[in-house]
């Protein structure tokens, strides 16, 4: 069940096998993929959409009227769907699902995908850049006293980020031109609704 006015917060999910049943039988969701374009690029579900969470929650009210049908969303494990739910049922929006494990688990259980040039996804790219900044303030706290302390800052960073499901640096890293792809503006995600499936 979706986020609403009494205050419900459970994410509705659909496994993998369930929403490969129902694209088999050709009735199937419209499926939007939160992820970066970059990350779209790498990989997607034939038939979704890019819509990335920050576009879909910076213009949800403008996106009602493409979505007015069953909605699936997707990312790479579940927890930018997740908040991608919330500010579309916030925003009046019925019938929205969560794939359940993201494209992780859409791929493990053997679902059809569409490949393109290989990157990194977000949350690695996040793991690199924390791993390397703890990392390098702990060695050079070693010679210079302090330096450990930015590696503690990271970690509170880190655990804020799982606590509130958000990760501002994952939403900075989303803004290099490594993980923007093509044109994700409101008026390109429009048209893509509204066209072709990708």
């Amino acid at each position: 069940m979706s986020p609403n006015s009494t205050g419900d917060t459970t994410t509705a999910k659909l496994g993998p096998g369930a929403l490969q049943a129902l694209i088999r039988d050709g009735g199937g969701p419209r499926l939007l993929d939160v992820r970066t374009p970059g990350e779209f690029q790498s990989v997607h579900i034939p038939g979704s959409y890019n819509v990335p969470l920050d576009t879909l929650k910076e213009h949800r009210q403008e996106l009602l009227s493409h979505l007015d049908e069953d909605v699936v969303l997707i990312c790479r494990s579940g927890g930018r769907a997740a908040q991608a739910e919330q500010a579309l049922a916030e925003a009046g929006l019925p019938n929205l699902r969560v794939l359940d494990g993201g494209m992780v688990a859409w791929e493990t259980a053997g679902g059809d995908v569409k490949r393109g040039a290989d990157r990194w996804d977000l949350e690695r790219q996040v793991r690199l850049v924390a791993g390397s900044i703890v990392l390098i303030s702990g060695i050079a706290g070693i010679f210079l006293p302090g330096w450990h302390l930015v590696g503690t800052f990271v970690g509170a960073g880190l655990t804020f980020a799982a606590l509130s499901n958000t990760c501002a640096m994952g939403m900075m890293l989303s803004k290099l031109p490594y993980n923007r792809g093509p044109k994700t503006d409101l008026k390109t995600v429009i048209q893509s609704l509204r066209g072709d499936r990708a």
